[in-house]
């Protein structure tokens, strides 16, 4: 079964819309857990515009299952995971003005700094994951970086599966299938929703954890967190 990391990131955007502590972010990430989630994931941006660098603090030493960070490696970053050891480390080339995630690394252009990157992170006891397209030839550069997993970048896989192409999986298969052979693990996130996520994991084998957030979030507005949570378990069994 795949782990089901729940990123939080749009409880925080929820709170900060009013300032104070409704909803309070840790007793989500506590509930989260006592529902079944089998991980916590943030993604703090350098202007805190959600998840807060305190939050980080917090959460780490709350959250008694995985605890995931993910963000682009510019210095304050680093030195927040360094100080908070999360379980693990999901690195993002997000542009400082980004929204939302929307490319992953050139893991030939990039490879020498996130060898370096990595290589801090993983003296320090903290599993690393590069964010990643399929291009076949970046999954091989990756294992340059010493890093331990990929996260696949699925938006264009959700976005095709919504619009009736099931084929649209095949590059997430083939790369997955050359990343275990490679010897990385296989993460995978990014506009996986309840519609989606059963087909995407009966298709990618070896696929170890997925990360989801903006879906979850606001499936659990209709349907309930504990359910939705749930209902996540029960497609990735």
């Amino acid at each position: 079964m795949a782990k089901l990391s729940v990123n939080i990131n749009k409880i925080a955007t929820l709170r900060n819309s009013r300032g104070g502590n409704v909803p309070n972010l840790l007793k989500v990430a506590q509930d989260i857990e006592a529902f079944g989630g089998q991980g916590i994931t943030i993604h703090p941006r350098p202007d805190e515009r959600h998840i807060k660098y305190q939050d980080a603090r917090d959460l780490a030493t709350t959250v008694t299952t995985e605890f995931n960070i993910e963000g682009n490696p510019i210095k304050s970053f680093i030195d927040l995971v360094l100080e908070t050891k999360p379980t693990q480390v999901t690195l993002v080339p997000d542009a400082v003005d980004a929204i939302t995630s929307n490319a992953g690394w050139n893991t030939i252009e990039h490879q020498s700094f996130l060898h370096e990157v990595i290589q801090e992170f993983q003296n320090n006891n903290i599993r690393t994951s590069i964010f990643i397209d399929t291009d076949l030839k970046l999954i091989e550069a990756a294992v340059k970086t010493g890093t331990d997993r990929i996260e696949l970048y699925t938006e264009e896989f959700a976005s095709q599966f919504e619009a009736g192409n099931k084929n649209a999986i095949k590059p997430y298969t083939e790369a997955a299938v050359l990343a275990h052979d490679l010897g990385l693990g296989i993460n995978a996130g990014h506009d996986l929703s309840l519609d989606n996520i059963q087909f995407f994991k009966q298709n990618i084998p070896n696929l170890a954890e997925v990360s989801i957030g903006h879906a979850l979030i606001a499936e659990s507005l209709y349907l309930g967190l504990e359910n939705v949570v749930n209902m996540y378990l029960h497609r990735l069994k």
